[in-house]
């Protein structure tokens, strides 16, 4: 294909990309350098019959004409990031020289809301992508080899939990798992305890939230390895069978080497979907024991009487840091394995 040929046939995804991708990334890293303006407070004086009060109030007109002349807010540069809402640079050094243990240091860095979030937000990718990609190809090959005829039903029960909404799924789950519900009361009377609880506690909060994550995502997987298991060459089995392969071995030898590209391709959107988690923790209303990087820019930004955008900004900035990070690894051994090919 000829040079200009190329460009103009990438020419509207290039536009795309620069309208819907790169425009707004330049939007947010500046306005993370601004926040809020202060409020203008005036001394107003209330008199009554018997006597005169000073009191403070807001200067309405005054803030709004501050906001208008200076819509972006006040420059901080990088003091948004290193606030304690976020790095919190400050707090970070004092809990390390004041903590005795590293377990100490962990626990001071737990009462930051950044690192709280971010603990959760780590712990969920970590543990779901993996799961979800063992699984879904646990499914995928259990599907494999039922009978024509119950395929079909089968492939569509595997993929009811992506087609539930991931909020109203969270939800359900949620009722599910209450005191009342069906999940709830049926683990209170194995453990005989009517006091137990899964939102009551820290832990069980974030198992439930993992559990889910992993009930919501497998499908993806699965139905990505069952399409790539149909391309796998017929021959290859058949000849590992007849030189005495046990299906373990089949599978180990043969089927997953075959499906690397595609446990490339599930990691990497399992990695970038799993570490902006929010959906389950608005649903299971589990913000007082557990949140994450995407919770705390909804929280920046739903409302109140100010809105922080400056905050929201930085956060979503850090989030973006975050998963090239945990892309990094498998895009530079994929590009590596790409080299070796090539050669």
């Amino acid at each position: 294909m000829k040079h200009k040929t190329f460009f103009w046939f990438i020419l509207p995804s290039l536009a795309a990309m620069l309208l819907f991708i790169a425009m707004p990334l330049v939007s947010v890293a500046i306005q993370s350098l601004f926040v809020e303006h202060d409020q203008v407070l005036i001394e107003v004086e209330n008199c009554t019959p018997f006597k005169c009060e000073s009191s403070v109030a807001v200067d309405q007109e005054a803030t709004a004409a501050l906001r208008e002349e200076r819509p972006l807010g006040q420059f901080n540069a990088l003091g948004t990031y290193t606030n304690r809402s976020h790095l919190a640079f400050a707090e970070v050094r004092e809990a390390w020289n004041a903590s005795g243990s590293l377990y100490d240091f962990g626990a001071q860095l737990m009462n930051l809301p950044f690192y709280k979030a971010l603990a959760f937000t780590i712990t969920y990718t970590a543990v779901v992508t993996p799961f979800v990609i063992v699984l879904g190809l646990a499914i995928a090959l259990g599907v494999n080899a039922l009978p024509q005829l119950v395929k079909g039903p089968t492939i569509f029960c595997s993929l009811l939990p992506m087609i539930v909404t991931p909020l109203i799924g969270s939800l359900i789950l949620f009722w599910m798992v209450d005191a009342d519900g069906i999940l709830g009361a049926a683990l209170q009377r194995i453990f005989d305890d009517d006091q137990l609880s899964l939102k009551a506690s820290h832990s069980l909060t974030w198992i439930m939230l993992i559990v889910y994550g992993i009930w919501h995502s497998a499908p993806f997987s699965f139905i990505v390895f069952y399409a790539g298991l149909q391309t796998v060459p017929q021959e290859t089995l058949e000849a590992a069978q007849i030189d005495g392969a046990t299906r373990w071995q089949r599978v180990r030898y043969v089927v997953v080497p075959y499906m690397t590209p595609l446990v490339v391709f599930i990691t990497l959107m399992q990695l970038m979907d799993n570490f902006r988690v929010f959906e389950p923790i608005v649903g299971f209303s589990a913000s007082a024991k557990a949140t994450s990087l995407s919770w705390i820019i909804f929280n920046d930004l739903r409302g109140g009487d100010i809105q922080l955008f400056g905050s929201a900004a930085a956060t979503s900035l850090l989030t973006i840091l975050g998963v090239v990070v945990l892309l990094m690894p498998v895009l530079i051994r994929t590009w590596q394995e790409f080299g070796r090919k090539v050669v």
